[in-house]
């Protein structure tokens, strides 16, 4: 009988205390009186938010972390019965819903109010709405980034300079008005520094996934791995820990010729390399994983991973224009890319990393991601010929995650897959 918990390595457990001591850091800013910002993953900006002492909270991993807790179905009830309706995202009911019956986060302490909420708009219509929910029921100023799409699949310099003068003279007044600290130039290079040392780590750790068998998992792995970067530890002494900590991790199960770790232990035999498009199922995370780990098929890329940060395709931040590098962070998120760009995103991750197919997990109540995968998986096909596989399931929402169908599905795609494989050898 499988363990009812998945096990987990060094730097796993590193982060996970990390992602703990920052929420036990905000059950105590009475105290420590401490800011509290609010923002959004996307195209965040945490060194910003760090370097004027200011403490960030977000919504989608507040959310994420109810669905892991299976507390996600409560919290949503909650939402629709004061009015929201099923269609409207999960993560903004599991949010609303949480913040209604306490606002205790993931480590069982209550979530401080913010001082400050920092919306930043990165290809996703749903936080305008979803702030202005927050807005209501905290009463407490919003500032705005306007973030332009790049719907002609390009960054102007326009485009920037209209992004990182609205950090200048509306963001960066904002918070030194908040936290009562003065924006430090210097200061600023120095933290960014530490991004960048952390961003090449982590570049190398997504990357290691072309080795056969490939040492890491990028999307269910994956997850654990871009957490301190994509939330509260970029630009910090300790994300530079962390990831040279993974790195060294990751470096030796290459050097053993190791698979992933899988919620059971190491993969015993990688039998499907597979990118995947969207994100995963939280309220079954483990039950999920272990469908793709007992059938040996590793995801070696994912554009989940990339929701907050496209460093694989070599962006950095610069040190010596903060404004102008954390404009071109805000624009160049995945969600941000227009179609034409993500599909070509994910054909170069299907080469890259030798992946015997492209599989799609459509996410019901998130439009950001479920827009135009169909066509993105057909064009896929064309482009690589190998096969397209299509799953269906939810963020936070139990109620429309079918172990059993996802399961057929998948056993008839891997099926598909060996099929290909015998006429290729026939």
């Amino acid at each position: 009988m499988k363990g009812a918990t998945a096990e987990k390595d060094a730097s796993m457990q590193k982060q996970k205390e990390m992602i703990a001591n920052h929420f036990s850091e905000l059950a105590r800013v009475k105290e420590t009186r401490k800011k509290v910002v609010y923002t959004f993953v996307p195209g965040n900006l945490t060194e910003l938010i760090n370097h004027f002492g200011m403490l960030p909270v977000l919504p989608e991993i507040n959310a994420l972390q109810s669905g892991m807790r299976g507390k996600s179905a409560e919290y949503i009830s909650i939402a629709e019965k004061a009015g929201h309706s099923e269609d409207v995202c999960t993560y903004v009911k599991a949010d609303i819903g949480m913040l209604r019956a306490g606002n205790i986060g993931p480590t069982g302490e209550p979530l401080p109010k913010p001082d400050l909420l920092l919306l930043s708009y990165t290809g996703c219509f749903t936080f305008l709405k979803w702030f202005e929910l927050l807005r209501e029921e905290y009463d407490c100023p919003v500032v705005m980034l306007h973030v332009p799409y790049q719907g002609d699949g390009e960054i102007t310099q326009e485009m920037r300079e209209y992004v990182s003068n609205q950090i200048r003279d509306v963001v960066i007044p904002e918070f030194e008005r908040v936290s009562g600290v003065r924006y430090d130039h210097d200061r600023m290079k120095e933290q960014l520094k530490l991004s960048v040392r952390a961003e090449d780590d982590l570049v190398w750790v997504l990357n290691s996934a072309r080795a056969r068998p490939s040492p890491i998992d990028a999307w269910f792995g994956g997850v654990y791995y871009i957490g301190p970067m994509f939330t509260s530890f970029r630009g910090t002494q300790d994300a530079v820990d962390y990831y040279t900590m993974l790195r060294e991790e990751v470096q030796d199960r290459l050097d053993q010729k190791l698979g992933p770790v899988t919620p059971d232990g190491p993969m015993r035999e990688e039998k499907y390399r597979l990118v995947i498009e969207g994100p995963p199922n939280w309220t079954s995370f483990r039950e999920f994983w272990r469908m793709f780990a007992d059938e040996g098929a590793v995801i070696v890329a994912s554009s989940y991973t990339k929701v907050g940060g496209l460093y694989d395709r070599g962006f950095r931040h610069n040190p010596d224009d903060p404004l102008g590098t954390m404009a071109d962070y805000c624009m160049g998120c995945y969600t941000n890319l227009n179609f034409p760009q993500r599909t070509a995103l994910l054909e170069g991750y299907i080469n890259d990393f030798s992946a015997d197919g492209f599989l799609i997990n459509s996410v019901k109540s998130c439009n950001s991601f479920s827009a135009g995968q169909l066509l993105i998986l057909r064009e896929l096909e064309k482009r690589t010929g190998r096969p397209g596989g299509f799953i269906e399931s939810d963020l936070v929402d139990p109620r429309y995650f079918s172990a059993a169908n996802i399961k057929n599905r998948l056993e008839s795609y891997f099926q598909m897959i060996e099929a290909r494989r015998k006429g290729a050898t026939s």
